[in-house]
């Protein structure tokens, strides 16, 4: 796979966000090391198989893992998002996400959000979406843990939405009380075992198609699409840094 270097288009979204005044010796060239970390995502090798071009592996792993533990890389979406999301509609999905063997050691499964589900050990990536597709939101779980359990967690992040678009998983009367009593208007289908039909508005429904791009996209990272990472906030960062680049520079 060909090298991947941040373009300087980029590099000018995300430099103004990096760590400033820190203590200890000088930083070596942020620009390449950022670079080498994608460079691993994109690809799916592990961190010890980076090209020497991005410097040394140890470098490359130990910027993302200890900027990971301190929370930058999602605060890096969080300042990238609050500059152009466009959130007065707003779709909510998940994916699974299956847990290769070396995913696992982190003390716990569960709690590393990794849980048994029909296609084996797997982790469920949450996310909300803007109105032209663009994650702005994102949430780990274990693969066995139901949507709509997930959702009031990730939906207190939605910001002024009017509009919550979801598919028949999210299908619950108290998350649909809930979002109305927040003066937001879920555009939800009904399951059909329901004993009355609901009523959506269908051809708004239409656009809940984007979230779902957004997860084909996302996967074209390949250690999104296969989790590697025995840490949650590990995997969640590079879910997050994926989303970044894809979506937000």
């Amino acid at each position: 796979m060909a090298l991947f270097w941040l373009s300087d288009e980029a590099w000018a979204a995300v430099e103004p966000h990096l760590p400033r005044n820190q203590p200890g010796a000088r930083r070596v060239d942020d620009r390449r090391v950022i670079s080498g970390i994608f460079h691993v995502l994109k690809s799916g090798c592990r961190w010890g198989d980076c090209p020497p071009e991005y410097g040394p592996a140890t470098t490359i792993y130990n910027r993302f893992n200890r900027w990971s533990n301190r929370g930058f890389w999602l605060k890096l979406l969080d300042a990238l998002v609050d500059a152009g999301a466009v959130t007065r509609s707003t779709s909510i999905d998940s994916t699974y996400v299956k847990a290769q063997r070396a995913a696992f050691g982190g003390k716990g499964a569960k709690a590393q959000a990794i849980g048994r589900s029909r296609g084996g050990w797997t982790t469920k990536v949450h996310a909300l979406t803007d109105v032209i597709g663009r994650p702005y939101a994102l949430l780990l779980t274990p693969g066995n843990v139901a949507d709509v359990k997930a959702a009031p967690e990730l939906l207190a992040r939605m910001g002024r939405a009017r509009y919550v678009l979801a598919d028949k998983g999210y299908d619950a009367d108290p998350l649909r009380r809930s979002l109305r009593q927040v003066g937001v208007v879920p555009v939800i289908p009904g399951r059909s075992n329901r004993k009355r039909a609901v009523r959506y508005d269908r051809e708004r429904y239409r656009g809940r198609h984007l979230i779902e791009n957004a997860f084909c996209r996302l996967k074209d990272f390949r250690r999104v699409a296969t989790r590697y990472d025995k840490l949650a906030r590990n995997y969640l960062s590079g879910v997050a840094l994926a989303a970044a680049l894809a979506f937000w520079m």
